[in-house]
């Protein structure tokens, strides 16, 4: 239960950050907004066993600074592709990079691959789950080792925390 009430407080929280709105009357409709999304998906959304409240909480602190992370990588991808752009800084060698899924479930593979997208630069080709790898398109495939270091290290230090 206290799962799902959880889960209409964020969607509700979502919906008045997508307002940008602090209004009573704004907060009513997402919180209906909520519960109504959340009844809807509640097989998706409460699936399996409910985390205990210790992880959940852990996950909660490190979110913060994942999402900071993530839009870091953004703006460091948007700087690279603009450099290009610019004819300041030459296009190497394009290519794809197999980066090996690992230690990450089915719901890190999803968010790893969410947030390799939002950069821009770097584009989630496919999963090539026979090799247990994530294909990658990025700029600069020079080095394929260092690349792989790079979304290695990204997943240990911040993903691996909020969304194994």
């Amino acid at each position: 239960m206290t799962s799902r009430l959880l889960a209409v407080a964020l969607l509700a929280a979502i919906y008045l950050l997508t307002l940008g709105s602090l209004d009573l009357w704004d907060l009513g409709a997402g919180l209906l907004v909520g519960a109504a999304i959340a009844i809807g998906l509640r097989r998706f959304l409460f699936a399996g066993e409910p985390l205990p409240a210790r992880v959940l909480a852990a996950r909660t602190i490190h979110l913060p600074l994942y999402v900071l992370a993530v839009g870091w990588e953004v703006v460091r991808g948007t700087w690279q592709v603009a450099l290009i752009v610019a004819g300041l800084r030459p296009l190497r060698r394009p290519g794809i990079v197999a980066v090996p899924i690992g230690e990450r479930s089915p719901t890190g593979v999803a968010v790893s691959v969410l947030a390799i997208t939002l950069s821009p630069g770097e584009l989630y080709v496919d999963t090539d789950e026979a090799r247990g790898t994530m294909l990658i398109h990025v700029l600069d495939a020079d080095d394929p080792d260092a690349v792989r270091d790079r979304f290695q290290r990204f997943y240990d230090r911040f993903q691996r925390k909020v969304f194994p």
